[in-house]
């Protein structure tokens, strides 16, 4: 069966579960599925190599500053030669009219891609009002600067980016990247989340039952993140050594920007599959140290290693200070690591009950998102088993995402089919982007499937609830506002949040910085700390719309 028909067969066949299934209860979170026309291809096969599991990047981003969100994918290649095989291997952009449609103008773009590809990461290094897209993958890496007529152009080498390969270990694999301002110059610095050294020559073969599985990371070594520094003028200059961060390897899958003591400087989290965690506090002068045993976020509770996947780190319980969410396979949980506010962390999982929601879960993509507009931000889970399909029923390895819903009081509630999100057939799920693709207000998703296509999930929540959003533009600081922090103070709550990119797997979520606001028609007070120190209020702003707010001229803090 090709693998069209296969598409055709599962759509059929959610349409026919749909048909006969029972009224759901009512949800405060709900969503509407669809397949999109995307389809990834990771080019599996028998052999089980190790980057055909991994694929799936994805992110959203108003690519033509046309003020709705687009859908950009990343897409595998022949893994035997790392090229692609015509338009079957294409990453694709697609643009939105703006109600939740879209169309493909990949070619127009010129973002086809060449390689592997398999995360995304958004922001606007040269700032100069076009979002830029760094394309991540295996073996290769690609920088593409936004021409600002619809089309982008591959400044790789014109922007110094060094080859993706370090003479101690070899040729590298990248899963992701951060865009940050981490020297608060002004200028977007990039942080490459880099996975594990693989050759498809030395591929180490793991048989089970008569044929190949997918390995254990064991069986493969670990290799440093790069941190490249922006020099204001197009170009960037490798400071992993000397910044420290090329001084750790390991083999990390998701990672995360957030200034976490609140110094002014942004610091960065690293999950690692089968490693402790990396966490890199920003010393200031480009320096950064690795505190994540001091700080508490090495391991998970139990003190295991786990299979570490996406992250989020943001805050998420309107304390002013940003917490950690990563996660992991079935058995190893999703998670939590709550900011004491006293510069460290204390793991929540099992007191928040995350830990008994998610054991048995397998977890790529986690996003934190007030999905039902009461000022507390949900957690989106893309979930789908690392193992191939032939190990169903054994073990489940296709899953239907989650979205676990904050109660506010320190518990989460799963919802799947409560919010409608059994309505396509389960799927190895990965990539994911969070935004209001339809421009009501709600937050959707879109996400990734290996060997299928994309989802789209449009949030069609019932209740009054309202909101305001916010697109930063910087001036002394980067121009897309990245490592601004916001608090918004409304009649019923006083909430926390910060523009990054970067969330969830491999992924990029670049919409404006959404608030819930609940029963509240407004927002009594604004206030944005910008990251070069400047501070802003605003004050008496009505809910239901997106405010385009421009940093101050004025003299900075530091």
């Amino acid at each position: 069966m090709s693998r069209r028909w296969a598409a055709a067969a599962a759509v059929l066949a959610g349409v026919l579960l749909s048909a006969f299934r029972a009224p759901a209860p009512e949800s405060p979170i709900h969503f509407a599925g669809r397949r999109l026309d995307f389809f990834l291809d990771n080019d599996e096969s028998p052999k089980r190599r190790a980057p055909e599991t991994m694929a799936g990047g994805m992110a959203a981003f108003d690519y033509d500053n046309d003020g709705d969100l687009d859908l950009f994918f990343c897409n595998g290649a022949d893994l035997s030669t790392l090229e692609k095989k015509g338009p079957k291997h294409w990453n694709r952009l697609y643009a939105n009219d703006g109600r939740g449609h879209f169309t493909d103008i990949t070619a127009k773009a010129g973002l086809q891609g060449s390689g592997y590809d398999t995360g995304a990461a958004v922001g606007d290094f040269d700032n100069d009002g076009w979002l830029d897209l760094f394309v991540a993958g295996v073996h290769r890496n690609t920088l593409y600067r936004n021409n600002g007529d619809g089309t982008f152009t591959d400044v790789t080498a014109k922007a110094g980016l060094p080859p993706a390969r370090l003479p101690k270990f070899g040729p590298l694999w990248a899963v992701s990247a951060v865009w940050t301002d981490v020297n608060l110059d002004g200028f977007l610095d990039l942080f490459i989340v880099n996975y594990l050294l693989w050759e498809e020559k030395t591929e180490p073969s793991c048989p089970y039952e008569g044929r190949n599985e997918y390995c254990h990371p064991k069986y493969y070594r670990e290799i440093p993140n790069q941190l490249l520094l922006n020099n204001g003028n197009g170009t960037f200059t490798d400071a992993s050594e000397r910044s420290g961060i090329g001084l750790q390897p390991g083999k990390g899958m998701g990672a995360g920007a957030a200034d976490f003591d609140l110094d002014g400087r942004p610091d960065i989290f690293v999950s690692n599959d089968k490693l402790f965690n990396f966490f890199f506090h920003n010393l200031g002068g480009g320096k950064f140290e690795e505190k994540a045993f001091e700080l508490g976020v090495a391991l998970a509770e139990h003190g295991n290693m786990i299979s570490g996947m996406g992250v989020d780190f943001r805050d998420l319980d309107n304390d002013g200070f940003p917490d950690i969410v990563l996660v992991a396979l079935d058995n190893e949980t999703f998670p939590v690591f709550q900011n004491t506010g006293r510069g460290s962390f204390r793991e929540v999982t099992a007191s928040t009950g995350m830990t008994a929601l998610s054991r048995s879960m397998a977890g790529y993509g986690p996003t934190l998102a007030d999905f039902d507009n009461d000022g507390w931000k949900d957690l989106l889970v893309t979930r789908g088993h690392v193992q191939s399909p032939l190990m169903e029923p054994r073990v489940q390895i296709n899953q239907h995402n989650s979205v676990f819903r904050n109660l506010g009081k320190g518990r989460w509630q799963a919802l799947t089919a409560e919010a409608g999100l059994d309505a396509l057939p389960p799927a190895r799920h990965r990539g994911s982007a969070v935004g209001d693709f339809n421009g009501d207000g709600r937050l959707d998703f879109a996400a990734t499937a290996l060997n299928g296509s994309a989802e789209l999930w449009i949030n069609d929540s019932l209740g009054a609830n309202h909101w305001i959003a916010f697109r930063l533009r910087g001036t002394r600081s980067p121009r897309d506002g990245q490592g601004a922090r916001v608090r918004v103070v409304s009649r019923g709550l006083t909430q926390h949040n910060h523009v990054a990119f970067t969330v969830g797997y491999a992924s990029a979520s670049a919409g404006p910085l959404h608030f819930g606001l609940g029963a509240d028609d407004s927002a009594d007070l604004v206030e944005i700390v910008w990251p070069s120190g400047q501070r802003q209020e605003l004050r008496h702003l009505k809910a239901g719309r997106v405010y385009d707010v421009t940093e101050p001229e004025g003299p900075a803090d530091h």
